[in-house]
């Protein structure tokens, strides 16, 4: 059977398929334009494997590096890398609205319902209308935020240079990405006495990773009682991780000679606050992360995976899936059938997918990890720090990332896709049309526990 003229390319996919077909199109793009002269300082091709690692890590806004940012790329290697952050934290079929609706184009049903995929919608109702709401909201964000680390910036680099890095960075910390130029690897490790410089990163980070609906919700909304379920249940998981990702740090390395030791009790506090915040999955430090306890280290572990909200930048399993499967484990405890937040029930299947997200999740990075101990030369948690790092698209390293093996980067380029994508897409990309099933077996229970 043919296909009509009018049906493109597009409409022979389901929502998934679409996601998962235009990332990697977007990243293969990208490994190009980076491969080529003109995007290293030094005016060589880049080998195709490390653009093809720096493309993933930027559209899948991770900020995992085998090679310098700030030193190695040309500006216009480092424009490129700017441009698939910031189409791969808005995800490209925003920006493909975007440019649509600057050229008076229609959207279609078809495009509704990839963007419905894409935004974590529970319906098609105001997709486009939340669309034209993200971009708005993310550009002004970044601009102000863009000037005011500008003018930051610009007091050792220069007005033209600090305006440049102030972009930069404003664009990766929003999009979670941890991409930086200042060079060398050391992160933001240089600043982590500057109030302002952590304050606005760290603003970023937050509401870059709080979900586009709940930024809406906030601002239409303004009051807790009118807020919806899925807000409350995101803005107070975020605040608790937050707050226990402060505190940990803060006490397990007050008298850490290699990270907080040598600080004033403010600048302790601080770097504490901003590392509790960026393991979920933005990528960036004011600490020496190889410096850090085993303990922290292990904690940020935990961060990593948990990572952003849905609908966000960021990766990991999202904090709601976190709190559905807590209030589940409370619920059973406690020995109640419903799982209960805000006055709310939960319905069973959101709960069933909160519990199947979490499974394919770490079974996910146990193999990957296993993969890398395999592939790579590394301590256990070095490897497991830097594989959940990829899956949460985080971007923090315990230096691992710089001495990967081919395919090791290879392994960790899948890991970012998948992270980005998460589990469950790519597996509703890959499996057959569902088929309602036309009878059941019949119940009988087992013991477990």
């Amino acid at each position: 059977m043919k296909l009509k003229t009018n049906d493109s390319l597009f409409d022979r996919f389901n929502p998934s398929q679409i996601l998962v077909i235009g990332f990697a199109g977007l990243i293969l793009f990208g490994a190009i334009l980076l491969s080529l002269p003109l995007s290293s300082a030094s005016g060589e091709r880049t080998g195709f494997i490390d653009a093809l690692f720096t493309a993933t890590s930027a559209v899948c806004v991770t900020g995992l590096v085998v090679v310098d940012t700030g030193t190695y790329f040309s500006t216009f290697g480092q424009i490129v890398i700017l441009m698939l952050i910031q189409i791969g934290g808005l995800g490209f079929m925003t920006m493909s609205t975007m440019f649509a609706l600057l050229i008076g184009k229609k959207i279609r049903l078809r495009e509704r319902l990839v963007m419905q995929e894409a935004l974590n919608k529970m319906s098609m109702d105001g997709v486009v209308r939340l669309a034209k709401a993200i971009l708005t909201i993310t550009f002004l964000i970044e601009g102000i935020a863009a000037l005011i680390l500008g003018f930051r910036f610009a007091e050792e680099h220069g007005l033209a240079r600090g305006m440049y890095y102030g972009l930069f960075h404003s664009v990766s910390a929003f999009n979670n990405a941890g991409f930086d130029l200042l060079g060398n690897y050391k992160g933001l490790t240089g600043y982590v006495t500057d109030i302002p410089l952590n304050l606005i990163i760290s603003f970023l980070i937050i509401v870059g990773g709080l979900g586009f609906g709940v930024i809406v919700d906030l601002i239409s909304k303004k009051k807790w009682k009118l807020f919806s379920l899925h807000t409350k249940i995101i803005v107070s998981t975020t605040a608790m991780l937050v707050f226990i990702g402060t505190t940990a740090v803060f006490l397990l390395e007050y008298n850490n000679p290699a990270t907080l030791k040598g600080l004033s009790l403010p600048a302790k506090l601080m770097a504490s606050w901003f590392q509790g915040i960026t393991p979920r999955t933005a990528g960036f430090n004011t600490v020496d992360i190889t410096g850090l306890r085993d303990a922290t280290q292990f904690l940020i572990v935990l961060f990593m995976f948990i990572g952003a909200s849905p609908g966000s930048t960021g990766g990991g399993v999202k904090t709601s899936t976190f709190a559905a499967l807590v209030s589940a484990v409370i619920s059973m405890i406690r020995g109640k059938e419903d799982v209960e937040m805000f006055g709310r029930r939960l319905p069973r299947d959101i709960v069933q997918r909160s519990l199947t997200i979490i499974a394919t999740s770490i079974a996910f990075v146990i193999l990957i990890t296993m993969l890398l101990t395999i592939t790579e030369q590394g301590r256990f948690l070095e490897v497991l720090f830097e594989a959940t790092s990829a899956f949460g698209t985080v971007g923090l390293s315990m230096g691992l990332t710089a001495k990967l093996t081919v395919l090791g980067k290879l392994i960790l380029c899948f890991t970012m896709y998948a992270g980005r994508l998460g589990p469950l897409t790519i597996a509703f990309a890959l499996a057959q049309k569902k088929r309602k099933a036309l009878y059941r077996y019949p119940e009988e229970k087992i013991m477990v526990g």
